[in-house]
């Protein structure tokens, strides 16, 4: 099959036009992280950056974010131009649009967008737009996220549904005001906001750079043979996966002290028929009305969805380097019951979809295990997103800690310990920029040592990291992975659950579950997070001895482990090939 741009522009200019256009996104987001106040946006590199064309379809986006920041912009941007076409209103050179309409192709309520639309020659030629996770909209607790008890998409903070915030290069004072007057860190989360416009410019201003140097035709035509060019790579690669059914379920802890609302079924169903693929929804648990761990369709479920098709099929190792854009979603068809977790009807809340998100995404990567099981993993270790706040004298401090996860083992490659998974691909904080920006100190981080799964490749570790409140705070969390362990594969074991403890400044300690809303903390508290260790790959007596004493010796496993689990005796520190042999053996 053809993998050549298909459109009357030649292969060499696209390609070139295709490499600045990326580079315009990249250097957003740069500049949109350099600019930011905020360590989630500075550090976690939880934002996204984009260009659309003038129907909002992607052209580029920033590859050093997370993918579910930068791939739902253009569902933000569609949905823009749906409601300026309802209420007749008019895109203006010099406009500004902010919109986090979780209903209308934003993932959530804090992941905010600013949108630029781009002319040239009085045309309306594309958006350049930008998301980014702000520490708090105004929500019913501290910060954006945690937030678990929310009843409705109400509860969940301000909602801006493509809103002018510039209207023809003129402020609109009231709407920032407003904004200013009903967040709890007015200065971060504006400050952020500012430089979400100006990233937004910038790549408004290279975009018709772009145009000037190659001509508004010959922009349009490497776009559209781009899209053409990676949906042909998609349908190629769908193409080389057995026709068939395949089908997981996975379970999420949902809230372990709610009988009603825990142990909830995703479940996943995909159809490979020539190069399409269709997947289904059917079976997953129906929504839950006045809990937000509902999933918008658009924003997070296509997005998880679309990303693990993705990354299985396409491997960036293999193919290389791939274009980014919305030709790659064209073969691949989504049915999800309207009513069901992952396709919710308003005003369900949504805040805390991102641990669901996930779990979604590692259910489609346990589907498609069954198709391609030498391009998956085995079960993922998932996250948790902290919320930690204070109040002091009348200024609030907000942060958001996204408490990393591990990957399964993998065909060749052990799993990765202790990252962030699936469509995160976000960035821990570094401890220097805790401890000097806010009241807490971190007093443990380490790997989790002799959790992972067992197999021919372990699964990667967990992290434990404590937090100590060094002034009267709070906080709050969305996780998952507390009862349900990752799975293991193709006789790999299954991975090790999450824990959270709250460790009172007079020693005692209390056990949490995955999902806690707002909890006040004292003088001395300690806040300890445990991830889940990930599942194994295969049978763990087929795993090489040597790699097992490599990890002993790295202190990853216990010689006990080492023993019971893979099969290899270490006596008095040093390998037992003959002892080896016959343990396994045996």
């Amino acid at each position: 099959m053809s993998t050549q741009p298909s459109r009357s522009i030649d292969p060499v200019t696209a390609s070139v036009i295709q490499g600045a256009l990326q580079n315009i996104a990249i250097e957003m987001g740069y500049k949109l992280m350099r600019m930011s106040y905020s360590s989630i946006i500075r550090e976690s590199e939880d934002f996204g950056t984009a260009l659309t064309d003038a129907k909002g379809n992607q052209l580029a986006e920033s590859v050093q974010s997370t993918p579910l920041q930068s791939g739902p912009i253009p569902g933000y941007v569609k949905n823009v131009i749906e409601v300026f076409e309802k209420r007749g209103t008019p895109f203006k050179h010099g406009d500004v649009i902010m919109h986090n309409d979780p209903y209308g192709g934003a993932s959530h309520g804090p992941d905010i967008a600013l949108i630029v639309p781009v002319f040239y020659d009085g045309k309306l030629i594309g958006f350049s737009g930008t998301t980014a996770h702000h520490l708090d909209v105004g929500a019913l607790s501290p910060g954006s996220c945690g937030i678990v008890d929310a009843i409705d998409v109400y509860a969940e903070g301000l909602q801006f549904k493509a809103i002018k915030v510039y209207d023809a290069g003129v402020c609109n004072d009231a709407v920032w005001q407003i904004l200013k007057d009903n967040v709890r860190a007015p200065g971060m989360v504006v400050g952020d906001m500012e430089a979400q416009v100006a990233a937004c410019q910038i790549g408004a201003d290279r975009f018709i750079d772009l145009v000037d140097r190659y001509g508004l035709q010959a922009v349009d035509d490497a776009s559209e043979a781009l899209m053409d060019y990676s949906e042909r790579l998609m349908r190629e690669a769908i193409s080389n996966v057995p026709d068939g059914i395949y089908s997981a379920t996975t379970y999420m802890d949902g809230f372990l002290d709610d009988p009603d609302r825990r142990d909830l079924p995703i479940v996943v169903t995909i159809t490979i028929s020539g190069d399409e693929m269709e997947v289904d929804l059917e079976g997953t648990a129906p929504q839950i009305s006045d809990r937000p761990i509902n999933m918008p369709l658009i924003g997070t479920v296509d997005i998880s969805i679309w990303l693990t098709v993705r990354t299985v099929l396409l491997d960036s190792d293999v193919y290389g380097y791939i274009p980014q854009n919305s030709g790659l979603t064209r073969p691949i068809t989504l049915k999800v019951p309207r009513g069901c977790m992952a396709n919710p009807i308003f005003p369900a809340p949504v805040i805390a979809r991102f641990t669901p998100g996930n779990q979604l995404a590692d259910t489609v990567m346990k589907a498609l295990a069954e198709a391609v099981p030498e391009q998956v993993s085995a079960g993922i270790g998932n996250l948790k997103v902290i919320a930690f706040s204070g109040l002091k004298e009348e200024t609030h401090w907000v942060h958001m800690e996204i408490f990393e996860g591990s990957y399964g083992g993998r065909f060749e490659r052990n799993g990765m310990d202790a990252v962030d998974t699936l469509y995160a691909n976000t960035r821990n904080n570094p401890i220097e920029d805790i401890e000097s920006h806010l009241p807490m100190r971190v007093t443990r981080y380490e790997l989790r040592e002799d959790t992972s799964g067992a197999g021919r490749t372990r699964g990667g570790l967990g992290a434990c990291r404590a937090f100590q409140f060094l002034e009267p705070g709070g906080f709050s969390v969305e996780g998952e992975g507390h009862k349900f362990a990752p799975w293991g594969f193709k006789g790999g074991q299954d991975g090790q659950t999450a824990e959270l403890h709250l460790i009172h400044s007079d020693g005692k300690s209390e056990a949490l579950t995955s999902k806690v809303p707002y909890h006040t903390t004292d003088i001395g508290d300690t806040f300890l997070a445990i991830g889940p260790s990930a599942g194994g790959y295969g049978n763990a007596l087929e795993r090489r001895a040597e790699d097992v004493y490599e990890d002993v010796l790295d202190e990853l496993i216990s010689v006990a482990s080492a023993e019971r689990d893979y099969g290899v005796i270490i006596s008095d520190g040093e390998l037992d090939m003959e002892a080896t042999a016959k343990k396994r053996n045996s």
